[in-house]
């Protein structure tokens, strides 16, 4: 799946987010940098289509080729806040059925039918138990038990299923596994695209590099394409992302694979120390000032980076069209 965003967002004659074009390709993980009040919000509740009503989208958010009014975004994307709201009686079992009932199947049941009226074409013979597991996650209705235990497990709840939730007046999960709730509580849904926003508040590196691992695993497991913002992200949870968008003064300053990114920056004539991590010198060098000086070799590299994304979109696109036909 891929996701193309190109456009601004204005609010009361300001913009808040503007110049931001790119792409998000399936089973990849994005991060996405930038000093708070730099638009990073905005943008993620811009991409998951669940912008204010008081924001004033210009430009397009396109899915595949579809824009957002030609389908319903919410079962396709979702938007994961930064802050925890449960209901404090229920369990983490009950809290993720809960929320698997309410999002439903989407399109499982569909692909499943699919992949069965191909396989019965082609003569082919399913592996029993991936088989198995496949029919149990397109079940309709309220058999949604094999999905929450599966998401329970790659999400580390699994020791803490019949654990209430909690809060400030109930003792119950501790602040990593209340995040880790939280994100848990969109992906048992049946959406293939995740933003994740400022998901380390209040987590230690240990507590963010756990959740951010899972995120990872799922992305490549699942061919899910996830965007996820963190402040200050450690070396190691830096690691585990495949791409960088980095943001300043509510502009994309980079947008690529994570790899490429110091070379960018030596191009621009800044050098990253031996001992400094890579995300505490990406948060150094996207300041104002610095933004100024080398906007115009930066605008140029976004709009290279920008013809490589659309054209791998246009390919992508093909490619499934073709495998559909």
């Amino acid at each position: 799946m891929e996701i193309e965003k190109e456009g601004m967002v204005e609010k009361e004659g300001k913009f808040a987010t503007w110049m931001i074009t790119g792409g998000a390709a399936a089973s990849l993980i994005t991060l996405l940098l930038g000093h708070p009040g730099c638009g990073k919000s905005t943008f993620l509740k811009a991409l998951a289509g669940k912008l204010n009503k008081s924001l004033k989208l210009k430009g397009e958010i396109t899915y595949n080729g579809y824009k957002l009014n030609e389908f319903v975004p919410q079962k396709t994307a979702a938007y994961i806040s930064q802050y925890d709201t449960h209901i404090a009686e229920m369990t983490v079992r009950e809290t993720l059925e809960f929320s698997a009932r309410l999002q439903g199947v989407g399109c499982r049941a569909d692909i499943m039918k699919e992949v069965l009226r191909r396989e019965k074409k082609q003569g082919i013979t399913p592996d029993p138990l991936l088989d198995a597991y496949m029919k149990g996650m397109s079940v309709k209705g309220q058999h949604k038990n094999l999905q929450t235990e599966y998401i329970m497990k790659i999400m580390g709840l699994d020791s803490c299923a019949d654990t209430m939730v909690g809060d400030a007046m109930r003792r119950g999960l501790s602040g990593g596994e209340q995040k880790r709730l939280t994100t848990a509580e969109m992906i048992v849904g049946p959406s293939k695209a995740l933003f994740l926003d400022e998901i380390s508040t209040g987590l230690d590196s240990s507590s963010t590099y756990q959740i951010v691992s899972c995120l990872q695993q799922l992305a490549h497991t699942t061919e899910s394409s996830e965007v996820v913002s963190l402040l200050q992200p450690a070396s190691e949870t830096y690691d585990l992302f495949d791409d960088v968008i980095l943001m300043a003064e509510g502009k994309t300053v980079y947008h690529g694979p994570r790899r490429n990114i110091l070379d960018f920056f030596k191009g621009c004539g800044f050098t990253c120390p031996e001992r400094k991590s890579i995300a505490d010198f990406l948060q150094e060098v996207r300041t104002k000032q610095i933004f100024s000086r080398y906007s115009s070799k930066i605008t140029f590299f976004l709009l290279l980076k920008q013809k490589e994304n659309i054209g791998l979109v246009k390919e992508r696109s093909r490619a499934v069209l073709e495998l559909l036909a």
